[in-house]
């Protein structure tokens, strides 16, 4: 007897909060949340649908089939949808959905269509469905989708701007990045806010990412006889010279989100370095003081200032040389940060008001460290953003990946009223 009274105070105590949450929401949100519990299992069918079409970034043929399959879902809510090519680049392309309008904040919706192992088709186990992409990302895509669709239904995307942008290489993404993620760039310069679809992490939302670069050390000394290593001849050789610089490295840039690491290194008196496979073939002797090093490395920064600062104090550090050595770093860049700007925080307050009214919860930011660069960062100096709005799964890059669909329905909901608050000003 005690345990069913407990339970029935359980749910009492459920049922009231939730219509505490219900008493936040204006009658169009309303709407909005009961069309998404009604399209709970279409929701689902769609996912299932989309892992189905095998869409490894190299398989342009998949790539474009998923990219029709979102079409005509997206043509049926309203939006123009066209194909943006990329095989200048040697990838497919990109996806492309837009409803124009005058009242409200211009959206920019991102995600990507690619995914990194195609083997693995949809299968539903419980609460969990498995499958090549069901976390990352199409259950993210079938989020973006479903809650534009529930907005349609309450008639809450007439005369307001939204652009839907998938990506055909976000996983493995062309070069050079100017045209491969032109069409990104563009649709932010017409766009207020960018929302990113990349998984989700309970309880928080993406306001920073660290982007990606990579470094190369060249190191030259004088060779001949060790046993004149140090002389005023001779100096102190390349390797000594290397180590100095790495050392410093290590003391001297050490700062909160910047990671530095030298990932190879080849030294000697003969070198050779091949930087595309990044192996090298180094000879040399125990009694020869060595001549060359090359040493490869990246870094992970959040913003660009981070990046520029980081970079000089590598460039000084490396220009004190040691005696009769002589040493250049070379930098190449890679993908841009998402710094946490004012922006992001902002939008990252209304998400978590959202959150707060329909009963699930608190949103914070993420730990920038754990994320790294996506397609947001190519637009995060354009308009503000937020990611990490889409699906609760796991494995994501791995066989066995999956996704909560238990968690669908509430992740949709959350943001179709971040955009329908976003459109309206709120």
């Amino acid at each position: 007897m005690r345990r069913v009274l407990s339970i029935s105070l359980v749910c009492c105590l459920a049922a009231s909060a939730c219509a505490v949450a219900a008493a936040e929401l204006t009658k169009v949100e309303q709407q909005i949340v009961s069309h998404v519990d009604q399209r709970s299992e279409a929701a689902i069918d769609l996912l299932a649908r989309t892992v189905n079409i095998p869409s490894a970034t190299k398989n342009h043929e998949g790539v474009k089939r998923l990219a029709d399959l979102y079409a005509t879902e997206l043509q049926a809510l309203g939006f123009e949808t066209r194909w943006v090519d990329q095989t200048e680049v040697g990838r497919a392309g990109h996806f492309m959905a837009e409803r124009r309008g005058t009242v409200g904040k211009r959206l920019l919706l991102i995600g990507h269509l690619d995914t990194v192992f195609q083997d693995e088709a949809f299968r539903r186990e419980g609460q969990k469905a498995y499958g090549s992409g069901t976390s990352d990302m199409k259950g993210g895509n079938v989020i973006a989708i479903e809650a534009l669709r529930a907005l349609h239904a309450a008639g809450a995307l007439e005369d307001r701007q939204i652009i839907v942008l998938f990506t055909g290489d976000e996983e493995n993404m062309g070069k050079p990045y100017e045209k491969s993620r032109a069409a990104l760039v563009d649709a932010a310069k017409r766009s207020d806010i960018a929302l990113a679809f990349e998984g989700y992490s309970p309880g928080t939302a993406v306001t920073g990412r660290r982007g990606f670069s990579m470094w190369r050390l060249d190191v030259t000394g004088s060779p001949g006889h060790s046993s004149t290593i140090f002389g005023e001849g001779r100096g102190s050789g390349a390797v000594f010279e290397a180590a100095r610089i790495l050392s410093a490295f290590h003391d001297e840039l050490r700062e909160p989100y910047l990671t530095f690491n030298p990932g190879v290194i080849a030294g000697g008196t003969d070198v050779k370095f091949d930087a595309l496979t990044f192996t090298g073939v180094a000879m040399g002797r125990a009694t020869v003081v060595p001549q060359s090093v090359v040493v490869m490395g990246d870094m992970r920064f959040l913003s660009g200032d981070q990046l520029d600062r980081a970079r000089e104090k590598m460039r000084a550090i490396v220009a004190k040389s040691l005696p009769k050595t002589s040493a250049a770093i070379t930098f190449i860049d890679g993908l841009p940060g998402m710094a946490p700007t004012d922006g992001n925080r902002a939008l990252l307050a209304t998400l978590d008001g959202v959150s707060r009214d329909l009963g699930t919860g608190t949103i914070t930011a993420h730990d920038p460290s754990k994320r790294g660069a996506g397609d947001v960062s190519f637009v995060a100096a354009i308009v503000p953003g937020l990611d990490g709005l889409g699906s609760l799964g796991g494995n994501e890059h791995a066989p066995g990946e999956w996704v909560n669909l238990d968690e669908q329905p509430p992740l949709t909901k959350r943001s179709a009223l971040l955009m329908h608050r976003l459109m309206s000003g709120k």
